[in-house]
């Protein structure tokens, strides 16, 4: 193996700007077999059959030289497939003691762990509360459209495992995260998808929205545009009348910050991307989750510096593309600050202009930042004044109930759509 700076002793630069790296111990390899994985079906170059899980000396070489590229002092580890969990339970053991030993004095670490909950259990939550992990658990809402979407080599449904394992992780003291596809079922039920999210109790939710290419369009299971922003607007609506300081839905979070004059941590809100890597099984890095293909593979930590390949010109590229390659109706739109033409794998619809590269949820994008802009800069602000959650739900229940005042339901609806109010928010008056 070549020498580099990790292996010769000599301390390599931190990289130019703070970056994340997704570890994926495993690769592709999966208990579940969900009908929408994008990554289960990508061919694994460099995944060796024989070789199940990442090698301590990888897994060694991965940490060490993550701790060095870092500039502290909290340095950031995120575990996730395939399935992480399958790279067995000592495995992460050895992970945390190799961060222990190159940990700089006075810098700690934080791990997040992202499973589908399956193997979980009181072995599992014990390590990992405490060893301070934070973690995040698949689940699509009701078990009807998870078990639709997520089911075991056998066919089996996984809804009742993934529950389980919150409950085993909250009895341990954790609160996971949880993470819901939005898919074209789930967009047809928001409201149960999201009310079956809440009732487990663990304050914070992700929303990943299912968009998937094949010939001739998308597939079956991926969410269209307007069906994407409609859900948005029924979850929202939800929430900010009931669930302020509750209940925390990433996407409003990051969003309510944009719009507060703060950044976006979530990359496909940012103007550019590239500074989340992937680091495979075999020491492979790439440029993005969404990436992992021979194309996008920007070296190898075995031979490169994870600094080097941050900062590298193929990788600065990647990411400056996000916003070099904007359509004139992304750069002209409203929103531009807080969706930046949305993240570069949706980017295969067309503009209003007819250029190639429109996001495809740009209208249901554009339909839900519309819609919730005036109550979220009205939250923000009564938030700053220092009005409580409850204070500022009663404010919002009793303006909508002013808005509402003589509206019929053949009137037309007060949103803006120019439907009549029966064929559109009639269910949401209060």
């Amino acid at each position: 193996m070549a020498q580099n700076n990790l292996l010769s002793g000599i301390k390599p630069p931190s990289a130019a700007q703070p970056f994340t790296v997704m570890a994926k111990p495993v690769g592709s390899r999966c208990n579940v077999n969900c009908s929408y994985c994008y990554y289960l079906k990508t061919p694994r170059n460099g995944q060796n059959a024989a070789q199940p899980r990442m090698t301590d000396e990888m897994l060694e070489r991965f940490i060490r030289q993550y701790i060095e590229a870092n500039d502290g002092p909290v340095v950031s580890f995120v575990w996730h497939g395939g399935e992480p969990s399958l790279a067995g339970l000592n495995f992460y053991k050895r992970a945390v003691e190799l961060q222990k030993r190159y940990l700089p004095e006075g810098w700690s670490c934080w791990n997040n762990l992202q499973t589908n909950g399956t193997l979980l259990n009181d072995e599992w939550c014990a390590f990992l509360a405490e060893s301070g992990f934070d973690v995040g658990v698949s689940i699509d809402g009701t078990q009807q459209i998870h078990d639709r979407y997520r089911n075991d080599h056998n066919g089996n449904g996984t809804y009742q495992a993934a529950q389980a394992a919150v409950r085993c992780l909250q009895a341990y003291g954790l609160q996971p995260d949880l993470l819901c596809t939005v898919t074209s079922a789930a967009a047809k039920a928001p409201l149960d998808v999201y009310r079956k999210l809440r009732e487990l109790n663990t304050q914070w939710i992700q929303f990943i929205p299912i968009v998937r290419r094949e010939p001739g369009g998308v597939t079956d299971d991926s969410v269209s545009g307007e069906d994407y922003g409609k859900f948005l607007c029924d979850v929202f609506d939800e929430w900010v009348l009931s669930d302020i300081g509750r209940v925390n839905v990433q996407f409003f979070a990051e969003m309510a910050r944009v719009w507060a004059g703060g950044s976006a941590g979530l990359c496909w809100m940012a103007p550019v991307c590239g500074r989340a890597l992937i680091v495979e099984q075999d020491g492979g890095v790439y440029s993005c989750d969404h990436f992992v293909s021979p194309e996008h593979r920007i070296g190898d930590i075995g031979v490169t510096h994870l600094s080097e390949l941050v900062d590298s010109s193929v990788q600065l590229r990647f990411g400056e593309s996000k916003s070099s390659t904007l359509t004139a109706q992304c750069r002209s739109c409203a929103w531009l600050t807080v969706c930046n033409g949305g993240c570069p794998k949706d980017r295969f619809a067309v503009s209003e202009d007819g250029e190639p590269r429109q996001n495809h949820l740009c209208s249901g994008l554009n339909r839900f930042f519309s819609y919730v802009h005036p109550a979220v800069n009205l939250v923000t602000t009564l938030s700053k004044q220092g009005h409580t959650p409850e204070a500022i739900m009663s404010h919002l229940r009793t303006q909508l109930s002013v808005i509402w005042k003589d509206v019929g339901r053949n009137d037309p609806c007060p949103c803006g759509s120019g439907k009549k109010a029966k064929n559109c928010c009639w269910a949401k008056r209060r």
